[in-house]
């Protein structure tokens, strides 16, 4: 059984100004797949407070899941992908990247996420957009990185040159 956290980003969501539809739903997501989702927050959109618990899950909780939502949009204080790029050690653009690409064949707004991925010693990091229909969305489209992704990171599966 794999280990997340889901880190819901937003200031009006932190002071209680607006209701969290995505995080709750990322938590029961993952609980449907097996996932012990040990934690589910909502945190302020400031950079160092993101920083800050993306590290205290990666390094002290040790989850092999995190994923943030909300953050990743052009305002001021969208600094999710900021956050995480700083306290990623490998970059996994190939995710992000996929999540663009297919959100573009529901809506020409998607390349306007800004969202990244990436590893911190034995956890994967992914960005998600705020919008519970986008998030609905993108995370039908991470099961192979949700199994045979995660079961390589945490050396459960050490076969990369399967095809599926």
């Amino acid at each position: 059984m794999f280990r997340a956290t889901v880190i819901t980003c937003s200031d009006k969501g932190a002071k209680g100004l607006r209701q969290d539809t995505s995080g709750p739903y990322i938590k029961s997501f993952l609980e449907q797949l097996g996932f012990d989702v040990v934690d589910q927050i909502i945190i302020s959109d400031d950079l160092e407070i993101i920083e800050k618990s993306l590290l205290h899950y990666a390094d002290s909780v040790h989850v092999d899941l995190i994923i943030t939502t909300g953050g990743t949009g052009f305002s001021p204080r969208d600094n999710t992908p900021e956050a995480t790029l700083k306290v990623i050690k490998r970059i996994v653009p190939g995710i992000p990247e996929m999540l663009r690409a297919e959100s573009y064949l529901v809506t020409k707004k998607a390349y306007l996420s800004r969202g990244v991925a990436g590893i911190r010693n034995r956890t994967l990091i992914i960005n998600l957009p705020g919008s519970l229909k986008a998030v609905k969305e993108q995370l039908e489209w991470l099961d192979n990185v949700f199994d045979h992704g995660l079961k390589i990171l945490k050396h459960l599966d050490t076969d990369c040159g399967e095809s599926s």
